[in-house]
């Protein structure tokens, strides 16, 4: 037999090897296949080199590939319950920053295509009112010139700015106004006005998505634009939330006071029946903080509500009792999880009202005679307009 036909012979034997006992796990022959194909291997190398072949050439297996890195995951650290402004703030660059510009037109020579806010100066020294003014989004001021507005007023004389931080409609496209005995709705693309009789003092006007909502001091109506019909609603005109845009249906309010464990929000069922109550509670806040009452409109977003209030607080120096503060509370549980603390020195009580939310998660609020932006989540307080005394109503964001 020649060199060839052993090889042949050696190799085909190798091939014909398999498992005696077929319910042998897969690792055991795939095992007993590689050490017979060694065996093979090894015998037709040594007829080679006995046959005076050249070189024959063994490959091992290398070593496996190591196991890939898992990423490391970070989380960014989340902001404080309780948040100050920093000594100086930083310009947000917000086109609400045109607030205080001079006027440029008149409503009536140049609608808008959409507002972005209203402003009604107020002289800090003699409290006297100014025209109401109309930001649009292209960043010139009108004035309101298409009708003449009066204060508003309670049955015991006094009187109030007509501009109310509701007045202006989510979409920027419309302002309602209450007065005594009517209201007026401007359209502010077009000039149009329009009144809507309805008896007594009215004081109050919120924008429920394409609602709307006027009261009066112990009474809430819903008024249909189409028909000039109002009904009475269930709630406190004076601590109704103003809603989200995008949801329609229950209406909340926040108030009373924490003292007697009156402060609470409470949820209106679109549906109907009673009105569901949540304390307001201190929740996430550290020991020695609460929002003790609350003043201004509320505002909602998804389940959160921007609320500007006085609150007790607890430093270094001790507690204090009556600090200006604006908190973000939890509609569904009444719980406390983010406060601005704003201190009380050299602050005017009541000096921080929320006028909304911006877009991306921001809430409004007046800061002395400006406007500056509160990211809850962060911590970060930017001025957005300074200078602009007096009452503002703002597009939703």
């Amino acid at each position: 037999m020649n060199e060839p036909e052993l090889t042949r012979l050696l190799t085909r034997a190798a091939e014909e090897i398999r498992p005696t006992r077929p319910a042998e796990t897969g690792w055991d022959r795939a095992g007993r296949v590689r050490r017979a194909r060694r065996a093979a291997g090894a015998a037709a190398v040594a007829v080679v080199l006995l046959g005076g072949g050249t070189t024959a050439l063994l490959h091992r297996a290398g070593p496996p590939p190591a196991a890939p890195a898992r990423p490391t995951v970070t989380s960014a650290p989340s902001a404080p319950v309780v948040q100050r402004p920093p000594d100086r703030l930083g310009q947000a660059g917000d086109p609400l920053g045109r607030l205080g510009d001079r006027v440029a037109y008149g409503l009536s020579d140049r609608p808008v295509r959409r507002a972005l806010a209203l402003y009604q100066p107020i002289d800090p020294e003699t409290g006297e009112a100014g025209p109401v003014r109309v930001l649009g989004d292209d960043g010139m001021v009108r004035e309101l010139d298409v009708v003449t507005l009066a204060p508003t007023r309670d049955a015991g004389g006094n009187e109030a700015a007509p501009l109310k931080p509701g007045s202006l409609s989510p979409d920027g496209r419309t302002a309602a106004f209450a007065q005594t005995g009517e209201v007026v709705v401007v359209g502010l693309t077009d000039g149009a006005v329009r009144r809507y009789p309805l008896t007594g003092y009215l004081e109050h006007v919120v924008w429920a998505g394409d609602r709307l909502v006027v009261g009066d001091n112990d009474t809430a109506y819903e008024l249909d634009r189409r028909t000039g019909s109002a009904r009475k609603l269930p709630v406190d005109p004076w601590t109704l939330v103003v809603p989200e845009p995008a949801r329609s249906g229950d209406l909340f309010t926040v108030g009373g006071w924490a003292g007697d464990g009156g402060l609470a929000v409470r949820r209106f069922p679109a549906s109907g029946g009673a009105p569901e109550r949540r304390p307001v509670t201190t929740g996430e806040l550290p020991p020695g903080y609460q929002v003790n009452e609350v003043y201004g409109r509320g505002w909602q977003r998804g389940d959160r509500i921007g609320q500007a209030g006085w609150t007790t607080t607890a430093g270094a120096a001790g507690t204090m009792i009556g600090a200006e503060g604006v908190a973000v509370l939890d509609a569904r549980t009444g719980a406390v999880t983010r406060l601005l603390d704003l201190g009380r020195e050299d602050r005017a009580k009541g000096c921080c009202e929320v006028y909304g939310w911006t877009a991306d998660g921001a809430l409004l609020l007046r800061y002395d005679a400006g406007l500056a932006r509160w990211r809850p989540e962060t911590g970060a307080v930017d001025w957005v307009a300074s200078n602009v005394p007096g009452r503002l109503s703002i597009a939703a964001g």
